[in-house]
């Protein structure tokens, strides 16, 4: 039997889940975060979704680690909700991360034309030529892949490293012959919260897309070494590094530019206008929107990496699992899902093409994603919950049955399904206050396809929710 192999170490694992998650959301749009709620509404706003990250992400470790399979949000939803959940959840993931991977491509390749030398080759040109290097970075063995995303991930690491070191010298007047800021802009004229619950609610939605992308870690549990010992281990890393990059990092912008400051709006979507480069500016290091550009470049290959990584696998587990053709199964001689990988590309260089032939195709790309990420958001805390109500009902013990525990459970899924709920509400709010129904039925249409794929797949294969007495609760019931 074909079965990939398990060449991913911790350190991949770890940096995977950065890569999917740092990208144009911190470098780019923070200044306007802060703009829009303020030093400390943009603080309190990303601790919020960090304490939810931190409960789902711990939720997505006991899943992992108890069925590590490649692929697995497909995998969780089929095995503890219903076969139909499963491929719900798949397809609509697979898309997910096939338009995530196409926008970060696309951005690239507009990106790469601020340096004139490159400039004269026109854009879809160059997304062509990114197409080509995540094809190649990921039809090779699984190690090759995670050794390039380690590195691609680690460049941006050690930029915002060094950031926030460059940041703390100028607040404390080390560096930039001004007088120690302290935190004088954190009470700056309507500072520390600015425009009320709407600017606030505006953050909130920005940083729960912002996280999106760790959870691409369960994805990886297939193809670890040894799942067991290293999800847990890598999940907690994460959601920590993660954590304190994104909340360091707004605590030191907003401390060094007031955020009235009309850069930090970045209406023009320029490099010169990101945080990091007026930060660097300040100092006077030379160069500074260039180094800025290029990190930000990287960074979009990497999240590009990731995205193409995921997909291809998810499409995998939905054929492992009959929920797709079963040739996307099929691996070759490095034991990788060629064709998923194949069938992928074809579906990012189609939305592309469509972004590039359409005046708005670029946003609405993005409109797509922010509603499909919690769903599947959701999916997964409602299989990790009836993976424990399953172990009860059936008699077991759950120190016995798990070796990882998501820790204060059932608070966790408590925590996560409230602000999933807030988030869907809170992007409407306006809309809902007003009651505009065009823009409510836009908003929610990713949400009402996920439910019509779902009752579609239920009406054609007649299968049937589960019962939690009949759920599979073997240990070694997975792909090796």
């Amino acid at each position: 039997m074909e079965e990939m192999k398990r060449g991913l170490k911790t350190r991949h694992i770890s940096m995977i889940a950065i890569g999917g998650s740092i990208g144009t959301g911190l470098f780019m749009a923070s200044g306007a975060v802060i703009t829009q709620a303020g030093p400390a509404g943009a603080l309190i706003a990303y601790a919020i979704i960090g304490v939810m990250l931190y409960f789902l992400m711990t939720a997505i470790g006991e899943l992992a680690t108890f069925y590590p399979v490649s692929g697995s949000f497909s995998a969780y939803s089929s095995r503890f909700i219903d076969p139909s959940a499963g491929f719900t959840v798949g397809w609509l993931y697979w898309i997910i991360w096939a338009l995530v991977s196409s926008v970060d491509i696309l951005t690239a390749a507009k990106i790469i034309t601020y340096w004139n030398i490159f400039d004269s080759i026109d854009p879809f040109v160059w997304s062509m030529i990114f197409i080509v290097i995540l094809f190649l970075l990921n039809i090779f063995t699984v190690k090759a892949f995670g050794e390039a995303e380690y590195w691609l991930s680690f460049i941006k690491v050690a930029t915002i490293i060094i950031f926030l070191i460059v940041g703390v010298l100028i607040i404390f007047g080390i560096l930039g012959g001004n007088e120690p800021l302290g935190l004088t802009n954190y009470t700056y004229k309507e500072a520390p919260f600015v425009n009320g619950i709407s600017g606030f609610l505006g953050v909130l939605l920005v940083a729960g897309f912002s996280f999106g992308g760790t959870e691409v870690v369960a994805v990886t549990a297939g193809e670890s070494e040894n799942p067991k010992e290293s999800m847990p281990k890598a999940i907690r890393q994460v959601f920590w590094r993660i954590l304190l990059f994104y909340i360091l990092a707004i605590a030191v912008i907003a401390a060094i530019i007031p955020y009235t400051d009309p850069l930090l709006l970045n209406k023009d979507n320029t490099v010169t206008q990101s945080p990091f480069t007026i930060v660097f500016d300040r100092v006077g290091i030379a160069f500074a929107a260039s180094i800025i550009n290029a990190v930000i470049l990287t960074a979009l290959i990497s999240a590009g990496n990731s995205g193409l990584y995921a997909t291809s696998r998810l499409l995998y587990s939905l054929s492992k699992h009959k929920q797709a053709p079963k040739v996307f199964s099929k691996l070759n001689k490095h034991n990788m899902p060629f064709v998923s990988l194949c069938v992928t590309i074809v579906l990012i260089f189609l939305s592309i093409v469509y972004a590039t032939l359409n005046a708005d195709g670029y946003y609405r790309l993005l409109n797509m994603l922010g509603a499909l990420v919690t769903l599947v958001w959701l999916m997964s805390i409602i299989s990790h919950v009836r993976l424990r109500m399953a172990i009860r009902k059936q008699g077991k013990s759950e120190t016995e049955t798990l070796e990882y525990k998501a820790p204060l459970y059932p608070l966790g899924p408590i925590i996560v399904i409230s602000v999933i709920a807030f988030l869907l509400i809170g992007q409407s709010f306006d809309s809902i206050i007003n009651l505009n129904i065009p823009i409510l039925i836009e908003s929610f249409l990713p949400i009402i396809l996920g439910v019509v794929v779902y009752f579609i797949h239920k009406f054609i294969t007649k299968t049937k929710v589960i019962k939690l007495e009949d759920i599979d609760l073997s240990k070694h019931n997975y792909d090796k």
